[in-house]
């Protein structure tokens, strides 16, 4: 039996047997509707309604005609659907959007009022990592609940609203919550996003209050959940935090680094629960049960108890939902034993989910599940069928048909979400398939295990070790293949500019004439959007002695000691893949000190990654060991990995054969080593160090703000460099007295493009570049190399280098 063939989606009785697409206008009409009104204006919905149900009439109309093709689509009830759903969008769904838009929670969210919200949870708790909530990085340190509204109080005054709100509150006691909790909480209210059907946001104060418990299908799966989570540990920290990813959408003990790699190989939707996971477990059940020689329909009722059962341990929530929905469809294919139901199921399913929550018309993982169920049910079996009959065996044309298309329908969806095209994503997936299936199975035998029996849990795991790390090699090597993914614009545009590209060049390949044309074109694209950093200069440069990461908005510096491989960090950034992928490129092995010049998110959050990969002697630390969540997490870090975290302090002196450091700074005033200290101490506090190297002298100054700069002037030390690290991402808060006792030839700013706090600052960089230094960023040129020069040091940026230094 086939891949296609177990899914329901090949016809094996019938080659000859037609797509119906009777209910396909229908439910381009609630999806449109829906999606229209989100984003542009509530009455558009009812105008898209409105038209579907003047087309379902005029169908209707044409009953007495003599075309046959119009007497089969009324027959089948093209017309009627039409009609039903034009009315069902005019209706139920414009007043649900009305609603929510003119929802009386959303005036004082505008002012940030602050309020009182009983609200019933709706999704499972979603973590927010570091670099995206108040400074913190590394775990979770806060999370997101979408909720229904029960009563509000705003002023002490009761607001009559029944609408959909997102909490963004502290990890501690709401990362424990469940959908059908209901509490009490206070905070401030925002505005929501525009083109959702949320009516604001609640930035939570406190502990929730709780009201009712959730149900107690929703407490069993959560055991189930925290079982499989504790026989994951078994696993080594990669792998035991993908294997919840895997089987229920679970990442919070998943590393960035992971999750990025996943990302650029076009395999984050197996870090979901998808329409994939379900299909697997119900295949399993049906595989078993035809084994026992059930019947289809019996096979097809057993696996539909199984696909129940796997929504309520996943968590019964919208995007679950949606998930089941999608799986379903091929269900219900196999039930009735023919592949043309599945298109009428798939358009069925999008008009029920839609009508019953609207918001998922500009959900982009709704999109994505019902792209890539079409393209199971449309365009994989036809290009199964012409591999085959070019000489290709089918269980291989299958495997090469079912991820290309999946690729290729979800690609335009993906480019507007990501801003990035995967061109390594049909190879990594492909190579991934194998093992999704067995570690899933597993996992969720062991979830079901693990209340009763964690040993028999355990054991599970451990079968399931080796295809777990399969997954993370294929994304770890997929990511690091020069050019595997490449920019692409991002947004509607974007994707629908993608998709406009992908069907011209499906359409122009299907004519013999148009191929060669077409293979030229497509290889002078790759040549075109192939980055040139991939194949000129090469990277790195020979002789680097100093390199800026490009790490986005943080710092990562490298300093090579002159050994071979050995290269002493300063700084993480706020990710782990990022500086992961730099040190990979520069071929650092081994790192004799990895020093933190003070503990904000954007200079330790790959910590776990350098720990991980590479031979780190000892972290080094100033004394401020604020804040401290951040202190905690490098302690917890630097001993699970062995390595001794030691304290630097002003006067001390490293070498090594080619680098010596001088700890400059911080001032002795900066004694504090814990408890609760602003932004700005804590950026004074940082480690200001000055090395010697092959190509010069670096002044590395983390994010010394104006008075650390004023002490270091004070206190007489020789500042003068030739390279300069500048502070804080090139901020504003940079003295010209400071710049101008360095007197450097380079300046290296290291920040992330398009970040919200301005960096780096116009006035700063003109300053520098009035200074006579040439100045380098990461965000603009990426990687950046100080090499020897015959006049003094010269920096080469990897991004693009033929660009001349501003």
């Amino acid at each position: 039996m086939s891949i296609l063939e177990i899914t329901g989606t090949r016809e094996r009785d019938d080659p000859a047997a037609r797509v119906d697409w009777r209910l396909v206008p229908a439910a381009i009409v609630v999806w449109a509707a829906a999606l229209l009104g989100l984003l542009v204006d509530w009455r558009c919905a009812a105008l898209v309604g409105a038209a579907g149900f003047v087309v379902g009439v005029a169908v209707l109309a044409r009953r007495a005609g003599r075309h046959s093709v119009w007497r089969r689509w009324i027959r089948r009830g093209a017309g009627w659907s039409l009609l039903l759903c034009g009315l069902a969008s005019i209706a139920p769904l414009t007043l649900t959007l009305r609603e929510a838009r003119e929802d009386p929670l959303r005036a004082p969210a505008a002012a940030g009022s602050a309020a009182h919200l009983r609200v019933s949870i709706s999704e499972r708790p979603r973590p927010v990592f570091a670099s995206g909530f108040g400074g913190r990085q590394g775990g979770v340190q806060a999370v997101v609940l979408s909720a229904q509204v029960r009563h509000a109080r705003v002023a002490d005054r009761e607001v009559d609203s029944d609408g959909r709100v997102l909490l963004v509150a502290p990890a501690e006691k709401w990362a424990d919550l469940l959908p059908g909790h209901e509490v009490e909480a206070d905070g401030l209210l925002t505005s929501a996003r525009p083109g959702e059907l949320t009516v604001a946001a609640l930035r939570v104060r406190g502990p929730p209050r709780v009201i009712n418990e959730a149900p107690v299908w929703q407490r069993v799966a959560d055991r189930l959940r925290d079982g499989l989570r504790a026989a994951s540990g078994v696993l080594s920290p990669e792998s035991a935090g993908l294997l919840p990813a895997l089987v229920v959408g679970d990442t919070d003990s998943l590393p960035r680094r992971v999750i990025e790699e996943f990302r650029t190989t076009g395999m984050s939707h197996l870090l979901a629960v998808s329409g994939t996971n379900l299909a697997i477990v119900c295949v399993a059940v049906l595989l078993l049960l035809r084994a026992f020689r059930v019947g289809p329909r019996g096979a097809a009722v057993g696996s539909g108890l199984a696909l129940v059962g796997f929504v309520v341990l996943a968590g019964p929530e919208p995007s679950v939902l949606r998930a089941g929905a999608m799986a379903a469809v091929g269900l219900i294919a196999l039930a009735l034993g023919r592949q043309r139901m599945a298109l009428p199921a798939l358009a069925a399913s999008v008009i029920v989910l839609v009508l019953f929550d609207p918001a998922l018309a500009v959900d982009f993982g709704f999109a994505l599940s019902v792209l890539a169920t079409g393209g199971l049910v449309l365009v994989a079996p036809r290009w199964a069928d012409s591999l085959a009959a070019r000489g290709m065996p089918r269980g291989i044309a299958e495997a090469l048909a079912v991820p290309a298309a999946a690729h290729v329908v979800t690609a335009p969806v993906v480019a507007g979400m990501s801003g990035q095209v995967s061109v390594i994503a049909v190879l990594a997936n492909l190579l991934a398939a194998p093992v999704v299936a067995p570690a899933t199975v597993l996992g969720v035998l062991a979830a079901l295990c693990a209340p009763v029996a964690p040993w028999l849990a355990e054991a599970l795991v451990h079968l399931a070790g080796p295809e777990v790390w399969w997954l993370i090699m294929v994304g770890r090597h997929g990511a690091a293949v020069p050019g595997a993914a490449f920019d692409w614009p991002g947004g509607w545009w974007g994707g629908l500019l993608l998709m406009v590209l992908t069907v011209v060049t499906l359409a122009a390949l299907r004519n013999r004439k148009l191929r060669v044309i077409v293979a030229a074109a497509l290889t002078g694209l790759l040549i075109v959007l192939i980055p040139v950093r991939v194949i000129a200069p090469d990277w790195p440069p020979d002789g680097w002695t100093v390199a800026a990461c490009d790490v986005g908005q943080g710092d990562a510096i490298v300093v090579a000691t002159g050994e071979r491989g050995s290269a002493v960090v300063v700084d993480t950034g706020p990710e782990a893949a990022p500086v992961a992928g730099c040190l990979g490129r520069l071929g650092v092995s081994d790192v004799p000190l990895l020093v933190l010049s003070h503990l904000h998110a954007d200079h330790i959050g790959g910590l776990t990654a350098v720990l991980a990969d590479r031979r780190v002697a000892a972290v080094a630390v100033g004394p401020v060991r604020a804040p401290e969540w951040a202190w905690h997490q490098v302690r917890g870090e630097a001993a699970r990995a062995g390595v001794p975290v030691v304290q630097l302090g002003g006067g001390q002196r490293l070498s090594w054969p080619g680098l010596s450091i001088d700890v400059l700074g911080p001032a002795e005033r900066v004694s504090y080593v814990d408890g609760e200290v602003t932004g700005t101490e804590i950026n004074n506090g940082s480690l200001v160090l000055r090395a010697q190297t092959g190509a010069g002298s670096v002044l590395l100054t983390g994010d010394v703000e104006l008075l650390a700069q004023a002490e270091l002037l004070s206190s007489g030390v020789d500042l003068t460099a030739d390279v300069l690290k500048v502070p804080h991402h090139g901020s504003r808060y940079t003295a010209p007295e400071f710049l101008a006792a360095i007197r450097p030839k380079i300046a290296l700013i290291s920040s992330g493009a398009g970040n919200r706090y301005g960096h780096p600052s116009p006035a700063t960089v003109g300053q520098l570049t009035s200074g006579g230094a040439a100045v380098y960023r990461t965000d603009t040129g990426g990687d950046t190399a100080v090499v020897p020069g015959d006049t003094g040091p010269r920096a080469v940026a990897r991004g693009s280098p033929r660009a001349p230094p501003r």
